[in-house]
């Protein structure tokens, strides 16, 4: 199955935002206050949305926020082919620094792209945290 990236609207992040990150909230949980400024992505297979990714860049620095892939689908790619992809394009367009707040369950999976904790645990709506981060230039 082919797998390609394509851009978005912020709407079309929210069912899969809503269905994999936070299923007990509300859909407008799932909306981040800066989505109009974001940069917002979709992994496409069959033409269905599988995986979806926001980037909120910031001068010199750009921040990875609501990045979920159906469960149906983890493990085959698409969030690795995103990962790759956002990388790319932020070292293209010259930033310097990439991070996010990750979930601790995904700590393993960013460090494989290079990404390192920063500072300690935290919670939000008892979910265990991290920041993450990965100098480009």
């Amino acid at each position: 199955m082919t797998m390609k990236i394509i851009p978005i609207s912020s709407a079309q992040t929210l069912p899969i935002r809503h269905r994999v990150l936070w299923p007990n909230k509300s859909a407008e949980f799932c909306q981040v206050e800066d989505d109009h400024n974001g940069w917002h992505f979709g992994v496409l297979q069959n033409e269905q949305i599988i995986c979806v990714a926001s980037i909120y860049p910031d001068e010199k620095s750009a921040r990875l926020r609501k990045f979920a892939t159906l469960s149906e689908f983890q493990g085959q790619g698409a969030g690795s082919l995103m990962i790759a992809y956002i990388l790319d394009l932020l070292i293209e367009k010259e930033f310097d620094t990439f991070w996010c707040d990750a979930r601790e369950t995904a700590t393993d999976f960013y460090q494989g792209f290079g990404l390192s904790v920063e500072g300690e645990r935290f919670y939000k709506s008892d979910v265990a945290y991290f920041k993450m981060s990965k100098q480009l230039n």
